[in-house]
């Protein structure tokens, strides 16, 4: 289900959410268990520039339980979180992605998820001895994205313009 922002007017650009995913190093994924027990947890990440998210994790675990249960998820970048206290508020630009999430069994696939991890976060290293020592005990998660949506606070909206 779809939800239009309430506060449309401090909606960022597709163009400006695209950004900040590229741009962050963490977000928090929300997963469900099987007994619809919500689960959030932060998460390295990396965005592959169109309709997906790539993360890492161990071969068993919470994450991996819930994924098989439910594949729906959302995962929220806060890409600035600045408290003004003396205005009683936050100076804020988040991002928060929705789709399905699932776990990769293409052996191609899992590689080039490794690989643009590895280029996010280690840029300039050859990844081939580290992915080689940890592929078969890592498991690449996919983030199929239906839906891309970035909010600022109204403070950063009117300096904007």
């Amino acid at each position: 289900m779809e939800h239009k922002m309430r506060r449309f007017k401090q909606q960022l650009s597709n163009e400006d959410a695209v950004k900040i995913l590229d741009r962050c190093t963490n977000g928090i994924l929300s997963l469900v268990e099987a007994d619809g027990t919500p689960y959030g947890v932060p998460i390295s990440y990396v965005y592959d520039g169109g309709n997906h998210i790539y993360l890492h994790c161990a071969v068993a675990g919470r994450k991996i339980d819930c994924i098989r249960a439910d594949s729906r998820c959302s995962f929220c970048v806060v890409a600035q979180d600045h408290v003004v206290p003396e205005e009683f508020t936050t100076y804020f630009r988040s991002v928060i992605v929705s789709g399905r999430i699932r776990i990769l069994t293409d052996p191609e696939e899992i590689l080039a998820g490794l690989v643009l991890l590895s280029s996010k976060y280690c840029p300039g290293i050859d990844p081939e001895k580290e992915i080689d020592k940890f592929y078969k005990v890592v498991k690449v998660l996919r983030i199929d994205i239906d839906s891309i949506t970035g909010k600022e606070a109204k403070e950063l909206v009117r300096q904007r313009q």
